[in-house]
């Protein structure tokens, strides 16, 4: 059957509909800008790191990366070279298949965001060495990481590839956070030292972080380890200081001083003293409220 440009959407955004990945929210936001009209798709399957299946009107629907399609013995060996081109260029391909028939294609690219560049930029310059992993085709990836200067990354990986890495890292005696929205990125996250799951993202990405940032904005982990830098210097001050408040305090209390000055501390100026102690803590921790994150 031949399949006009929307159909192919129609089919994608269809088997897509039940899927968190951030892909899927691309093609689905795409089909409803243009008022395509969805159809009833059964049988959901995600198939981690490689796409998902689907049955529509007793056919099955496969979506996914090139991989998946080869391994169900699905060629796009006839793609045009203009989708070539594309691919080459940085676009994401999602390959759509019928009952193991060759359909069509849709071609995605990530639109950089001014405030991701910001926020890579503001990291680099707490000293933090900023990796990418993901699932993406290399050309893909490369073209964004680039953009927006990350120093290391990795393409076409899966979540098993994912999670090895942050071992690696681990191994190597780094401390490792790991931000991520997406079902593949799960494990990963439940690795990390530190798990930073954006609120746009999947439920299972959000419940394997330690950290959930609401808005999906990475200017948020920058956010998050001026906030924790600030939190331990609080912690260690306030250490210090009770240090310093019992080494005195404790001895006097005890009247070390009476046999040289004659001076007693009265019980009441004893009570005073532990709670004005406390007091000192807990406004000094307040401080944090007015600490400098950044924009």
């Amino acid at each position: 059957a031949d399949y006009t440009s929307q159909d192919v959407i129609k089919q994608i955004a269809s088997a897509e509909q039940f899927s968190d990945h951030p892909l899927a929210h691309a093609i689905l936001n795409y089909a409803d800008e243009y008022n395509i009209q969805l159809v009833k798709a059964e049988h959901f399957e995600d198939i981690t790191g490689a796409g998902i299946q689907v049955v529509i009107d007793g056919k099955k629907v496969a979506v996914g990366n090139l991989k998946f399609m080869q391994e169900n013995k699905v060629s796009f060996d006839d793609l045009s070279q203009d989708a070539a081109n594309k691919i080459n260029d940085g676009y994401s391909p999602i390959y759509l298949s019928i009952d193991n028939e060759a359909v069509g294609l849709v071609l995605v690219t990530d639109k950089v965001k001014d405030t991701s560049k910001a926020a890579i930029r503001s990291l680099h310059q707490l000293g933090i060495k900023v990796i990418m992993a993901t699932g993406d085709i290399k050309q893909s990836a490369t073209l964004v990481g680039n953009q927006v200067r990350i120093d290391e990354i990795h393409a076409s990986m899966l979540p098993q590839d994912k999670i090895a890495l942050v071992k690696k890292l681990q191994a190597d005696g780094k401390v490792v956070a790991m931000a991520g929205d997406g079902i593949n990125d799960a494990p990963a996250l439940a690795q990390a030292d530190v798990g930073i799951a954006m609120g746009t993202g999947a439920g299972v990405a959000i419940e394997s972080a330690g950290i959930t940032l609401i808005s999906g904005n990475l200017t948020g982990i920058v956010k998050v380890k001026r906030l924790s830098v600030g939190t331990m210097s609080n912690i260690k001050q306030n250490l210090f200081f009770a240090f310093i408040y019992n080494t005195a305090g404790v001895p006097i209390a005890a009247g070390i001083l009476f046999p040289i000055f004659g001076v007693l501390l009265s019980p009441i100026f004893a009570a005073m003293a532990m709670s004005l102690s406390s007091v000192s803590v807990i406004l000094n921790a307040l401080r944090l409220r007015n600490l400098n994150l950044g924009e």
